[in-house]
């Protein structure tokens, strides 16, 4: 018996079917046009026209709004077309359209439900070469020489800073609600690693909601001091998806019992051509 209702998100009409043989529910972002067999952001209360730059969030916010109070108590996880959950580490080149169904998660087995929740295996952001740190962000190295020599100085914090704008995430910190603004700064100047994706399963609709209520209002703050016009690069583009994406391995980590599990690559739009 199926014990997980897996949300699998994508920007291809065309990728219905497979997403229904998965046994997974389809959710259409972004631009192009879904029909009415797909969930999307666009209906009800939505921010969908925010897609560009929330990412996937724009579909946790519907959800929010529209549809958490309607889901059945249980697991409830989220996937995307070319990220997905298994219980085994795969390489990338071991893994294939054809073979993919036989991957991939489909339900929680019993040694993983003491859990509350389920994130993704933690990707470490001190372990890059000397050199993609230096070409990342010369000026920030400039400042802080000491981060090329000690690994544990590449907290996430730095690692931000280089990626998405130096000193956005303390500015963005700042703006937190009192319950969670000095754990997460220590969070992000201490740790070294984060849990990847904004891919997450959840056992309660009501421990997601939660997380809803935490993470959106200081989103919203967030967009008055970065707004959208002047965003320059993929990485400040889309800087609300990755403050969340650090949030969330913060916030379930602090409040949840949570266990990790792989996540897989296998980006389906280069086998379902549009």
């Amino acid at each position: 018996m199926n014990n997980l209702k897996m949300f699998c998100l994508s920007l291809e009409p065309n990728h219905y079917k497979f997403i229904k043989n998965l046994n997974y529910i389809p959710v259409g972002l972004g631009e192009k046009v879904f029909n009415e067999s797909w969930y999307t952001d666009k209906r009800g209360l939505s921010i969908s026209k925010k897609n560009k730059y929330y990412g996937e969030y724009t579909y946790h916010y519907w959800l929010w709004k529209n549809y958490l109070h309607k889901i059945e108590d249980g697991w409830i996880g989220f996937c995307q077309y070319r990220k997905f959950w298994s219980l085994q580490q795969y390489e990338q080149k071991n893994i294939t359209f054809n073979n993919l169904n036989d991957l991939v998660l489909r339900n929680i087995p019993k040694h993983l439900e003491e859990n509350e929740t389920i994130i993704g295996k933690p990707v470490f952001v001190n372990e890059w070469k000397m050199m993609k740190f230096i070409k990342k962000g010369y000026k920030i190295i400039i400042k802080k020489p000491n981060t090329l020599i000690n690994k544990k100085k590449r907290n996430l914090n730095f690692h931000f800073d280089l990626m998405h704008g130096e000193n956005n995430l303390n500015k963005a910190i700042d703006l937190l609600d009192s319950t969670n603004q000095n754990d997460f700064k220590k969070f992000v100047n201490t740790e070294v690693s984060f849990n990847p994706h904004n891919m997450f399963i959840c056992k309660s609709k009501d421990m997601l909601r939660s997380y809803y209520e935490d993470l959106f209002p200081w989103l919203e703050k967030c967009e008055d001091l970065f707004g959208f016009d002047n965003l320059v690069g993929f990485g400040k583009i889309r800087i609300y998806g990755f403050l969340a994406e650090r949030f969330m391995s913060y916030w379930f980590q602090k409040n949840t019992k949570f266990a990790t599990i792989p996540i897989i690559f296998h980006d389906i739009r280069n086998d379902l051509k549009s």
